[in-house]
């Protein structure tokens, strides 16, 4: 089952191969550069998945490109080098480091290098938010960091963190596609956000945006963060809502003309995948939903009734099931573990299925990382709390503590793939007998 499970998880990963996604566009681009009369080609590639999307393009398109720009996470640059043409810059993801800085005022000075006569493309996948980062007048980079240190610890979802941290930027929001002005633009994106936002994904930076300053300030009231975060940050969110500040740049402006977003990669893509592969394993197949969100233990449990809910159809004369789902959960910080939302959420799933046989749980990042840790998630079944116990190890205060990583490290759950260079959130595979 464990074998079966990860067939599935690979099979849907080679769905949103981001090599393959960008090869796709490749005519669209001649199409666009021929009929506008335009002669160069600048590339601007931001967030995990940033060099094979790079590569993509420079292996097609090698007589064309200028000149490129890739910022990526540590760790995530491709084995094979890229053209001399590009730059390479790693950087801190979650949270943005002065490598990103440095990365980002590269792409400013790129943009500034095109004009009427250059197709910008832009290569936008998950993590672009933190790697792509250049702070706004008069704010630091260390102040940055602490706007978002706490809005993660806080359990601040993806789209609630982009609306602050993109009112805070020189990038974000529509302000790249500004910095672009007047060449035209192509953004090919992968999706990493529930819903596939144009102005939510790496908050959106080639996009109008729909947030507002005011959205910003109640992202922050929320979650009751007015006494923590840096004093000049909080009277910047009550200006802007006060109208004191110019907003974001909306739809209509007209910077957005000569822009195209498109959408080559998501999660909806991945889980249908993984529906059909399940299909040719014998499974019956259901996505439950490729938009799961919330506190990752309490999903946990959610998906514990829907394998209730299933097992009546095994009584029923059918032998394998399967459900999948994709997402992107959070976790409230309670404790001072070591852990990723899908280690935390595998190992609550574990807890309400102690004892049971048939049921094995896969939740992993298709980037192939899950917070802070090394591994992409965990696999779990009905002996994994039996056996946690039998090793003295008390499976809810590793829960308490947020410190599901090194419960299966202890128990041997841990599933690592290293970096997948693609990223659109999570998966959730469950196989029931």
């Amino acid at each position: 089952m464990n074998r079966n499970a990860i067939e599935i998880f690979n099979e849907a990963l080679r769905a949103v191969d981001p090599y393959a996604a960008v090869g796709k566009h490749v005519d669209r681009i001649r199409a666009i550069c021929r009929d506008a009369g335009l002669r160069k080609i600048y590339v601007v590639s931001f967030g995990k998945a940033a060099c094979p999307m790079a590569r993509a393009l420079a292996d097609a398109l090698p007589e064309r490109i200028v000149r490129g720009v890739v910022v990526t996470k540590y760790g995530h640059v491709s084995r094979e080098p890229l053209p001399g043409t590009f730059e390479i810059h790693e950087a801190g993801h979650p949270v943005p480091d002065e490598q990103g800085v440095a990365g980002t005022g590269r792409v400013i000075d790129l943009l500034e290098e095109a004009d009427r006569e250059s197709l910008v493309v832009f290569l936008v996948s998950g993590g672009g938010s933190a790697l792509l980062v250049a702070p706004s007048e008069g704010v630091s980079l260390d102040e940055k960091q602490q706007i978002t240190r706490l809005l993660l610890q806080a359990g601040a979802d993806i789209v609630e963190l982009n609306t602050v941290r993109k009112h805070l930027s020189r990038v974000k929001a529509g302000r790249l596609a500004e910095a672009a002005w007047p060449a035209r633009a192509l953004s090919l994106i992968l999706s990493d956000v529930i819903g596939d936002r144009l102005d939510s994904i790496a908050s959106g930076p080639t996009s109008p945006d729909k947030t507002t300053w005011a959205d910003a300030l109640a992202v922050v009231n929320r979650y009751d963060l007015e006494g923590k975060i840096p004093p000049k940050l909080m009277q910047m969110l009550r200006d802007g809502a006060a109208g004191r500040i110019p907003d974001t740049p909306k739809q209509g402006n007209p910077v957005f003309e000569g822009v195209e977003n498109v959408i080559i990669g998501s999660n909806r893509i991945a889980t249908e995948t993984a529906r059909q592969k399940a299909l040719a394993l014998g499974f019956e197949a259901v996505v439950l939903t490729s938009e799961l969100q919330g506190e990752a233990r309490d999903v946990a449990q959610w998906l514990y009734r829907q394998v209730l809910e299933s097992q009546s159809c095994l009584a029923s004369g059918r032998k394998k099931i399967c459900l999948i789902a994709g997402g992107e959960t959070t976790v409230y910080v309670r404790g001072n573990g070591l852990g990723g939302r899908n280690t935390e959420m595998a190992l609550a799933f574990a807890m309400a299925i102690e004892g049971t046989s048939g049921i094995t749980f896969l939740s992993a990042g298709t980037d192939g990382t899950d917070g802070p840790t090394d591994a992409a998630g965990a696999i779990a079944d009905g002996q994994t709390i039996v056996q946690a116990r039998a090793l003295g190890l008390d499976p809810q205060a590793y829960l308490d503590n947020n410190d599901s990583y090194r419960f299966f490290e202890k128990t041997g759950g841990l599933f690592k793939t290293g970096p997948t260079g693609t990223n659109v959130m999570d998966l959730q595979i469950i196989l029931i007998e």
